[in-house]
């Protein structure tokens, strides 16, 4: 991957900014059932630094143990989780799931292998984890969160990965673990519930959120939203945003192709990112959340040299 996410300090900087004018932020109050053994944090409002960039994450628990999708961002939202998820289960942690590496969905992992669980990601995921975590805790302060805000936070890379599929079974519940193209990274993982028609999407599917899609591969990122759209779920839990489904599959799907061909567009004829991110702005569907990724998007994928 040739533009991992901490490529720019200033540019997050410019990011972290228009996210703190956009006023308070919530992390989500506590794990929400989405099935039975099912839970995850879904739906954070005013997505900042302090909440993990409204990430999701979530649990599944079987007869013998269980197991937990993403981390969020630092030891600290990881420990918050933790005491989230004894108040529905004493059961051990027996693994964690990494959708992909990015901070706000990884960087809990040392908390839950302290506990004893493995951590379990798609083999180019943890090749990525392992290039960038620590420059990313270094220069910390360029994605808004403080020493104080990353305290006890160090890396725990995947130590099990698999490269097409993996299937895990906790105990009556069989998760499938399914690497997902190169969409929103190159070490995507869809985790799914076959028998309780969930799906965990991880930033594949941003809900009612803007997208980064920097990192992406469009064309691939399309394809892997139709098969999304052709399995037998009902409830999708986004990276971001509140308990999806198909519809919203659609509405990413229509965003994806919107933008990269605007942007390749305007790209073309304006060097400007803000100009180019305020045309976008005017055309593109409107989502609530996260509108400082558009001039992002711009900047790092499409005016990138």
């Amino acid at each position: 991957m040739k533009r991992p996410l901490a490529i720019c300090a200033r540019l997050l900087l410019v990011l972290v900014a228009a996210v703190l004018l956009q006023g308070q932020s919530f992390a989500a109050e506590k794990l929400t059932r989405i099935a039975e053994n099912v839970y995850a944090y879904v739906d954070t409002k005013g997505a900042s630094p302090k909440n993990s960039f409204g990430a999701n994450a979530g649990i599944i628990i079987g007869r013998d143990g269980i197991v937990v999708v993403d981390t969020l961002i630092s030891a600290r939202e990881a420990k918050r989780f933790i005491r989230d998820i004894r108040a529905v289960s004493k059961k051990p942690i027996r693994y964690v799931i990494n959708t992909h590496y990015h901070l706000d969905h990884a960087f809990g992992n040392s908390e839950f292998v302290k506990l004893g669980a493995v951590v379990v990601a798609q083999e180019n995921d943890r090749k990525e984890m392992e290039k960038t975590a620590a420059e990313t805790l270094k220069n910390i302060k360029g994605y808004g969160l403080t020493s104080q805000d990353m305290k006890g936070t160090s890396p725990a890379w995947p130590t099990v990965t698999y490269s097409d599929r993996m299937t895990i079974d906790i105990g009556g519940e069989r998760i499938e673990l399914i690497h997902a193209r190169h969409s929103h990274t190159g070490g995507d993982t869809l985790v799914y519930l076959r028998d309780r028609k969930v799906l965990f999407a991880g930033d594949i599917l941003f809900t009612d959120y803007h997208p980064f899609i920097a990192e992406g591969n469009v064309e691939e990122w399309v394809r892997q939203l139709d098969e999304i759209a052709s399995m037998d779920v009902e409830k999708i839990i986004p990276g971001h945003g509140p308990v999806s489904g198909k519809k919203d599959v659609q509405a990413m799907r229509e965003y994806i192709i919107a933008f990269d061909g605007m942007a390749k567009e305007l790209a073309a004829n304006y060097g400007d990112a803000e100009k180019i991110a305020a045309e976008l702005k005017k055309s593109l569907p409107e989502r609530r959340e996260s509108d400082f990724l558009i001039g992002a998007n711009v900047e790092m994928k499409y005016l990138k040299k």
